[in-house]
């Protein structure tokens, strides 16, 4: 089994390749918590995401005979441009296979570094037997995204660093999705000097390593905004590594990681994708397990489509009842719409959205309905508009 001379030898061979990026402490989310939380912004690395550690590892080891052959990769995401950024920048053909669904702005952002993508398949099942029949057939090198040790010993880079800026960590928080992050930063652990506790954490539909470390039958699947980390197949190599050296892997709902991408971008002001935001949601799903610690959180990645992103704000904000949705049946009469966006906007509350409808309740009485969404500073807020339109108005929550 490698361990932690591998990443630190990993550390060596890739700087100046990839981004050192910074460590920042997170007031809002430690006055949240109660934990002191330290936040490694991985985010920033060129293709936005962690994954150019490993590949940058993984390439570097080839073999001159591999390079000139090439490389093939599977992937629908941040492992498959971290592949062909530095397949380009070593000179090396590299092949992306990517399943048939992959969204058009990830495969344009793998081609733009010049590697040749194939969309084959419906499922990564699908798309990874088609990129090991391309290694097999065109003498291809396989460039696994997580069940490799270089690919490991690379990711635990993340973790070197972030245990050498913040030395008194007492524990750290890392997103699963195939486990090489996870186990290469358990190994990175194993030289700090001093014990540090390290969490796996998986979105609850696709806790796969949780249940294969607890004897369980693998029973995962659905969508989920934290779709890096939707992985079915844990590797076999961070299986063993997370045996010996994590602490527990722990599953949050699929709403939290929804807040914890929230809380970033509105308290931290840092845009996190589902996969990338999942040590934070630990925190706020299991607060008891962090409170008085000093915990490190990678936030992996940044890739998150902005209708997504969009959306998952809303949500959030409609969840803690800073955007509300009513009905109001009101007389249907000239100003009454008017009367309604006043009231509203001298309470403090912002209209976002009305729908009008006409109809008659009954023979020779005229009455609208309206619906209205408006956003406010907080639930408490909310609860006051609403009490202030009931005095005028039949009003139902939506």
């Amino acid at each position: 089994m490698i361990g932690f001379d591998d990443v630190k030898a990993a550390a060596e061979r890739i700087a100046g390749k990839v981004v050192r990026t910074p460590v920042v402490r997170s007031d809002a989310i430690s006055r949240l918590t109660g934990a002191d939380v330290w936040l490694k912004l991985d985010t920033l690395q060129v293709t936005g995401a962690f994954k150019e550690r490993g590949a940058a590892n993984r390439l570097a080891l080839l073999t001159p005979e591999e390079r000139a052959a090439g490389v093939v990769a599977m992937s629908a995401g941040n492992h498959a441009q971290a592949v062909a950024r530095h397949a380009a920048l070593l000179g090396i053909r590299a092949v992306i296979v990517m399943p048939a669904f992959t969204p058009a702005t990830k495969v344009t952002r793998t081609s733009k570094w010049g590697a040749e993508v194939v969309l084959h398949g419906a499922t990564l099942a699908d798309a990874a037997a088609h990129a090991r029949a391309c290694a097999e057939t065109q003498g291809l090198v396989f460039i696994h995204p997580y069940d490799d040790d270089a690919i490991i010993a690379g990711q635990g880079t993340l973790a070197l660093e972030l245990i050498e800026d913040v030395p008194d960590l007492d524990a750290l928080a890392i997103p699963v999705g195939g486990g090489g992050l996870l186990a290469g930063s358990a190994l990175a652990a194993q030289g700090a000097g001093r014990k540090i506790d390290i969490f796996g954490v998986e979105v609850e539909s696709y806790a796969a390593m949780a249940q294969e470390l607890g004897g369980d039958p693998v029973n995962v699947g659905g969508s989920t905004i934290a779709e890096g980390i939707a992985v079915r197949d844990v590797g076999r190599r961070p299986i063993e590594i997370a045996r010996q050296f994590v602490k527990q892997v722990i599953t949050v709902p699929e709403h939290v990681i929804e807040n914890a991408i929230a809380l970033l971008a509105e308290e931290v002001k840092i845009v996190a994708e589902g996969a990338g935001a999942a040590g934070v949601a630990a925190l706020l799903a299991y607060p008891e397990l962090f409170r008085g610690r000093r915990v490190g959180i990678p936030i992996c990645g940044a890739n998150i489509d902005n209708r997504a992103l969009a959306n998952v704000l809303q949500r959030v904000m409609i969840r803690d009842g800073r955007i509300m949705r009513l009905v109001l049946d009101i007389p249907d009469r000239p100003g009454v719409l008017g009367e309604i966006a006043t009231r509203i906007g001298q309470a403090g509350a912002n209209i976002i959205e009305v729908s009008h409808h006409r109809l008659f309740t009954a023979p020779n009485v005229q009455a609208a309905r309206l619906e209205v969404m408006f956003e406010t500073r907080d639930a408490t807020h909310s609860e006051a508009v609403v009490s202030l339109l009931q005095e005028h108005y039949a009003v139902t929550r939506v």
